[in-house]
């Protein structure tokens, strides 16, 4: 069994944005990914909270290895749907850096609510000298601030082609995927059929993860989304509202005015 078949956690060594490790294939670049459709796109769009629980199983155990959120607290999780016991205990199970003792020794301690994500390295500067000169990106805004958001993210992940095809060259240590520029990357397939159990029995095929943890990130980087959904559909039933009510009354007075 491959290394990162047996650890898929610390086959996110790059990340998913890890372009500087991209190594040019002589093949044409890749064009837009085709579109997903997602529950969560549109002015009225929602996001799917099972989706999102099932994604963060996936951020939880195979990401945030390499990957930190840092704009995130455990607390916001309550936005997909865990509730404050389930919070508690998630965050109490991370160890997080403490204040130094009297000796001026470096601590650990259970990790809060209100806490930030853990992060997997104590600085970028360590991270990057642990993964070979690169800190792995952090993940808070990467749905974000990647061209085509979703759908690249999706097709990234499920875009590894094992073996590559014929006439791409073969690099040692280098992976094929139809999604990065030169088709080459270091970072070896993150996600694969049955690595992880869903508690819900969703069966946890590639495709699957990949569509639940790129709905994950899409929401850390928006978290407040659905409400602001909410809030614009409420909103526009009520100016609708407001329009019938004035038409009738509109309507009323004029016919008033026709009769005299």
């Amino acid at each position: 069994m491959k290394w990162h078949h047996r650890f898929p956690a610390l086959a996110l060594i790059v990340g998913v944005a890890a372009f500087p490790y991209v190594a040019s294939a002589g093949i044409p670049e890749p064009v837009v990914p085709p579109h997903q459709t997602w529950a969560f796109e549109g002015p009225f769009g929602q996001f799917d909270q099972k989706s999102l629980q099932r994604g963060f199983i996936v951020y939880d155990r195979v990401c945030s290895t390499c990957h930190g959120m840092k704009s995130l607290t455990y607390n916001d999780l309550s936005g997909i749907g865990l509730s404050e016991q389930a919070i508690i205990d998630l965050a109490h199970g991370k160890m997080i850096a403490g204040p130094p003792d009297a000796s001026g020794q470096p601590t650990m301690r259970p990790g809060l609510p209100d806490d930030h994500f853990r992060s997997p390295f104590p600085s970028d500067e360590a991270a990057a000298a642990m993964m070979g000169g690169v800190a792995p990106p952090d993940q808070s805004r990467l749905a974000v601030i990647q061209p085509h958001g979703a759908d690249w993210l999706y097709a990234f992940l499920t875009g590894y082609r094992m073996p590559p095809p014929p006439d791409a060259p073969v690099v040692p240590g280098k992976f094929y995927n139809d999604w990065v520029s030169g088709h080459l990357i270091g970072m070896p397939p993150p996600l694969m059929n049955g690595v992880i159990q869903y508690p819900d029995g969703t069966p946890a095929t590639v495709e699957q993860q990949a569509r639940d943890v790129t709905t994950f990130l899409v929401w850390a980087s928006d978290p407040h989304r659905n409400s602001r959904h909410s809030i614009g559909i409420w909103t526009a039933l009520y100016l609708v509202g407001l329009l019938l009510l004035a038409v009738a009354w509109k309507t009323k007075i004029w016919k008033r005015v026709k009769t005299q």
